[in-house]
């Protein structure tokens, strides 16, 4: 296909109160072209793709596309254009259909009236030559989260996009969901369509991308042929530096056995659970999305109560029905989904980071700010937090960022027994470094932990042992020695038990 450009963006500049987000950034894409856009938390990116979308006027510089200069003032003047931006926040409308989310503010119909048989015959026409099993008809509410990825994938084909922005699309895929998805990307870049595809999962990006446009501090560092680079060193230029020591493991002695959990169930969501965790240990539980993973963990820290069963922390009987009860144990939880369930996201950085130890400095209605603050302290040095002050609101951290603080957040709780559920998602990868160094510090001074992760390669690199779940059962415990990629997934898919 001729190597014609869909889009180029030139010089752009874009300031916030204080700092350039945009310094003179550029992008070129081809048509038929995948084309990944990368770097840390706070390069850029996503500014650079709003300023694309029309929800920021740039400062100064030029948009092409086509070849023809643009003006783009707003989200219309984009839409216009051909430009869609899937963003990792999903923007459908729950309560209403599949082919309503599909064709909202374009439906068709005339005088006012919408022809609702039509839409959802053309919005199931598109949905089936895609090959995906979703009913147009059929309330979005009812969907999946992955379901949901992919109707804003269709409602971005649906209006024939020439530019498609993909924000993390896999983050919530499971890895058949994720080949779909790049089934779909293969047959847009076949009818010409550009693809800008951000995601912090380097190995997807090296399977599905033709060249890489690496940000930092604003500014475009290089644009670099996928085949003809390495992770390496496209990580390199993301941050800057080496990172000889991407995962950090140190392998010793474990100690003695923390937490036993026999034959958990909880019915219609897993069944017949038991493992046993030891101090200074890492277990991993891999498994396909749906395996049951992340309802086991909510279910060992009480917040969806398990139905039969026994915990044992040190030997010891621990009823668990609520996570007050977990934290008396001495057990934390970190979750999937920080924003949601680990962050007051309008409140400050250091009242996230004590949320959960209040009593160690209040009393009689008084606030011991000494106490308070040794706490911050003390994890701000620790790991490194980058915030201008403690009164900063934490939804203007990095996601790397606000991840250390849901960890210092449950350890100033000083537990033994720390619960780490997708502990890097949709964080970048310097940030992805010194987490798995804060983890493995934890390990080396006895803390027992266990990480959930859906990216194959974390959790075989960081884990000890590895408890492989399918169809809410642990299909089998691998050893270390034992790991492999292949064998993993046999048994999480092949239903293979131990």
């Amino acid at each position: 296909m001729e190597e014609t450009l869909a889009l180029e963006m030139r010089n752009v500049h874009k300031k916030f109160p204080g700092v350039y987000a945009l310094d003179s950034a550029r992008l070129e894409v081809r048509r038929g072209e995948v084309h990944a856009l990368l770097g840390e938390n706070g390069a850029g990116k996503s500014t650079l793709i709003k300023v694309l979308g029309g929800i920021y006027p740039p400062k100064e510089g030029e948009i092409y596309v086509e070849g023809e200069r643009v003006e783009i003032a707003d989200v219309r003047d984009a839409q216009r254009l051909g430009i869609s931006i899937i963003h990792q926040e999903l923007l459908l409308v729950p309560q209403m259909s599949v082919a309503d989310n599909i064709f909202l503010g374009s439906a068709p119909g005339k005088y006012g009236y919408v022809d609702r048989r039509d839409q959802v015959r053309r919005a199931q026409a598109i949905i089936d030559d895609l090959g995906l099993p979703i009913n147009a008809a059929g309330m979005v509410c009812t969907l999946s989260v992955a379901q949901q990825q992919l109707v804003e994938i269709i409602k971005a084909i649906s209006f024939k996009a020439k530019i498609i922005v993909m924000d993390e699309p896999t983050s919530s895929l499971s890895s058949n969901e994720a080949e779909i998805l790049f089934g779909i990307i293969r047959r847009l870049k076949e009818q010409g369509v550009a693809i800008i595809y951000i995601s912090h999962r380097m190995e997807e990006l090296f399977t599905i991308t033709d060249r890489v446009t690496v940000m930092r501090d604003g500014k475009t560092i290089g644009t670099l042929v996928t085949g003809e680079t390495t992770v390496d060193e496209a990580i390199r230029l993301m941050v800057g530096r080496e990172l000889s020591d991407y995962y950090v493991r140190t392998d010793f002695p474990k100690g003695d056995v923390v937490l036993q959990v026999d034959r958990l169930g909880k019915e219609g969501v897993f069944s017949d659970i038991s493992f046993e965790l030891r101090k200074g240990e890492i277990l991993g539980f891999a498994g396909l999305v749906g395996a049951g993973r992340t309802e086991l963990m909510t279910a060992i820290f009480g917040v969806d109560p398990y139905d039969s069963g026994t915990i044992r922390m040190n030997g010891r009987e621990v009823p668990i029905r609520s996570p007050g009860d977990a934290m008396r144990a001495g057990i934390a939880l970190v979750p999937e989904n920080r924003k949601e369930q680990g962050l007051v996201l309008k409140n400050t950085v250091g009242f996230n980071m004590t949320l959960t130890v209040l009593k160690e400095f209040i009393a009689w209605l008084r606030v011991n700010r000494r106490s308070e603050r040794l706490i911050m302290d003390e994890y701000r040095s620790r790991f490194s937090i980058r915030t201008p002050s403690y009164q900063q609101i934490i939804s203007n951290l990095s996601g790397g960022n606000q991840q250390k603080v849901v960890v210092s957040k449950w350890l100033a709780t000083r537990p033994a027994v720390l619960i780490l559920d997708e502990p890097t998602r949709g964080i970048d990868v310097g940030a992805k470094s010194e987490i798995y160094s804060i983890i493995n510090e934890l390990t080396l001074h006895d803390m027992a932990i266990i990480m959930v992760s859906s990216e194959m390669q974390e959790v075989m690199a960081m884990s000890d042992r590895i408890c492989v779940m399918g169809d809410g059962r642990i299909k089998t415990i691998l050893d270390k020695r034992d790991y492999s990629q292949e064998r993993i997934l046999a048994h999480a898919i092949g239903g293979i038990e131990q």
